[in-house]
């Protein structure tokens, strides 16, 4: 066979044709959308629609979803499409979805990432999900039912999220005649809705998921409609990255790119802006400044990387720079601060506690932060202020929050990588809730810690001792006060200068406006850590016996410290020799039902995992507990 033959041809005809289309598949842009709105609205049958009518569908596929229909599907002999994306059993068995449900498909002019949102209220936090995402939400709603609940909420928490484009799709119009009356009514009020909460713009299209009505193409039986199809107008879309472009260039560092000796880049992707080689940058929060030197891809050197692309940098200077510090335009730097007012979508079974320390994600970087009282709880439904203690399970607040160094960020309306964060449990490893930060505090920029010239080392030294904090945790009636007591008599015969401090001596003056509550227990630790810490600086040896149940709040108290200075020991006596003693009655108390909120009966103890120094009460005296402590600090 020669290249003159006609099959050879062929082939080759076919071989360029495949050629031509991986390319132009390869730089297709990339739009993420979500479908939301009340239950039985009809979202997985769109969807559904949109994989059928698009082709992605393989022949197997269609077959068993063929049978499927016939077997739990909601449409009689027809296909259900909406089996194509409620994959979960018990989505099937009540016709529902519960999980987030992302499927990929493509046209000629664009390639799609869609994610399937359930629509009822216990999902939320499983909604705010998909949708912190996404580039368009299109908010479905029963032609037959109109504006309901759920298409507030979810409408409410998308304008939340800062989706910039929204979709309102009035679907099953097969089941009201395609009546324009009943679609433009509901656009009335919708419209009236959407403008109360922010939401200045949107598209609204009648369609049919199971008809397929105004899906892909125009549809007679709505004459009266002339506007565009729901998915040539996903086609058409500017997306978020395009308008990121145009904004001053950041890039959270992900990663230290160090194959040789020779090379030293920085990776990541760039949230905003454009780069190029040459161009001036600071590291932030550090500051450090340089210029750019290379813009390294998978494909090699580039002239220049925009908003949406991973790219590695490298520097002309040899600056500092590392996993979640930040780089920016020199002359548009972000700002930086410790402080923030932020709204709060809390997605966990246990509510917040407010004071307790969390791990806070923003972009790559990961902190320690404590969350304040919330100022007050949002009515999605309503937009009223609502007077809160905490936040529970798919509330929605507003708090201040309190990080332990300071950290680059913008306004989620102006980044929602730079600004959006998620808060993880410390002890569980859950996340518990998305936050959008709204702006740093005034105190965070205007307050500075001022500079002294006598410093810690010298107040130590005049004292001819090292510092520390021994931190005896135990439950009540352990023995905590008895032993630090005999401690700071053994180490004043030995004129090592101390300040003892008590769990009840500090609640008479200090902390005398707190209860027992979690929150207020947390607090309660929070300022004896503070006072601890002022106290080390001034030189002493400071003993405290306070029950302090939590992990997170004596690591809170920890983290305060010079490393090496928190010395933890754990009173272990066990629940019943304690409550056996019982000197000052709280324990009988408790079991009457008179003293609530009191650790080992009604409120947890959490026993440190890994002291310096654990004591058995049961099994050495306090004397020997308090000379084993003392041989720990004075070796």
């Amino acid at each position: 066979m020669t290249t003159q033959d006609p099959i050879y041809k062929t082939d080759a005809l076919i071989a360029e044709n495949i050629d031509a289309y991986l390319e132009a598949h390869q730089h297709k842009t990339m739009l993420r959308f979500i479908t939301c709105g009340s239950v039985d609205d009809g979202k997985s049958t769109l969807i559904g629609r949109l994989l059928y009518d698009s082709k992605m569908i393989f022949e197997d596929q269609l077959a068993a979803l063929e049978a499927d229909s016939k077997r739990v599907g909601t449409q009689g002999q027809e296909i259900d499409f909406a089996l194509l994306v409620d994959g979960l059993a018990a989505e099937r068995e009540q016709g529902i979805t519960i999980d987030v449900a992302y499927r990929f498909f493509a046209t000629e002019k664009r390639k799609f990432i869609v994610a399937d949102t359930p629509g009822h209220e216990q999902y939320t936090r499983n909604m705010v999900t998909g949708a912190s995402t996404a580039d368009v939400a299109v908010i479905l709603i029963d032609a037959r039912k109109g504006v309901l609940t759920q298409t507030r909420r979810h409408s409410y928490l998308v304008n939340l999220l800062g989706i910039r484009h929204v979709v309102l799709a009035v679907n099953k119009m097969d089941l009201v005649g395609y009546d324009q009356a009943i679609f433009d009514k509901i656009v009335e009020e919708y419209g009236e809705f959407a403008r109360s909460i922010g939401i200045d713009a949107f598209t609204a299209i009648p369609i049919s998921g199971f008809k397929g009505d105004n899906i892909t193409g125009p549809s007679e039986n709505t004459p009266w409609y002339q506007g565009t199809a729901l998915l040539p107008h996903l086609e058409t879309v500017e997306l978020d990255t395009t308008a990121d472009q145009a904004k001053p260039f950041r890039m959270p560092v992900q990663w230290v790119n160090r194959p040789n000796l020779d090379f030293r880049g920085f990776a990541g992707l760039v949230a905003s802006g454009t780069v190029r080689p040459g161009d001036a940058i600071r590291v932030l929060p550090s500051g450090k400044t340089s210029t750019i030197a290379r813009v390294v891809s998978l494909e090699g050197d580039r002239d220049l990387a925009v908003a949406g692309e991973s790219v590695t940098l490298t520097f002309a200077d040899e600056i500092d720079c590392s996993r979640g510090q930040v780089i920016v335009a020199a002359q548009s730097p972000l700002e930086v601060a410790d402080q923030f007012e932020s709204t709060l979508v809390w997605m966990d079974e246990h509510e917040l506690v407010p004071g307790r320390a969390y791990w806070l994600k923003i972009g790559t970087q990961t902190v320690s932060a404590t969350v304040h009282a919330p100022k007050y709880e949002v009515n999605v439904n309503t937009q009223e202020h609502l007077a809160t203690k905490t936040l529970d399970l798919n509330a929605i607040g507003v708090a201040n929050i309190t990080t332990d160094r300071e950290i680059p960020f913008a306004p989620y309306d102006d980044n929602r990588d730079l600004g959006g964060f998620i808060l993880i449990d410390k002890i569980t490893n859950h996340t518990v809730a998305a936050g959008m930060i709204h702006f740093a505090l005034r105190r965070a920029q205007n307050i500075h810690w001022q500079a002294t010239d006598i410093g810690r080392e010298h107040h130590a030294g005049m004292k001819h001792q090292k510092p520390a904090v021994l931190w005896l945790t135990g439950l009540s009636g352990s023995g905590k006060s008895t032993i630090a007591n005999i401690v700071e008599k053994k180490l004043a015969r030995m004129n090592r200068h101390t300040f003892l401090l008590d769990g009840d001596n500090v609640r008479h003056g200090l902390n005398k406006d707190l209860g027992f509550t979690e929150a207020d227990r947390i607090e309660n630790i929070r300022r004896v850590g503070e006072v601890a810490k002022l106290m080390t600086d001034a030189g002493l040896i400071v003993i405290t016996a306070f029950i302090s149940p939590f992990r997170s709040e004596r690591d809170m108290v920890r983290g305060m410290m010079q490393p090496g200075e928190f010395v933890e020991v754990f009173v272990d006596t066990p629940l019943s020799v304690a409550e056996g003693r019982d000197v000052k009655g709280l324990y009988a108390k408790a079991r009457a039902g008179q003293l609530k909120n009191f650790t080992g009966i009604d409120s947890p103890y959490e026993a440190p995992e890994a002291p310096e120094i654990r004591i058995d009460t049961t099994e050495i005296t306090p004397e020997q507990a308090a000379d084993l402590i003392i041989a720990r600090l004075i070796p």
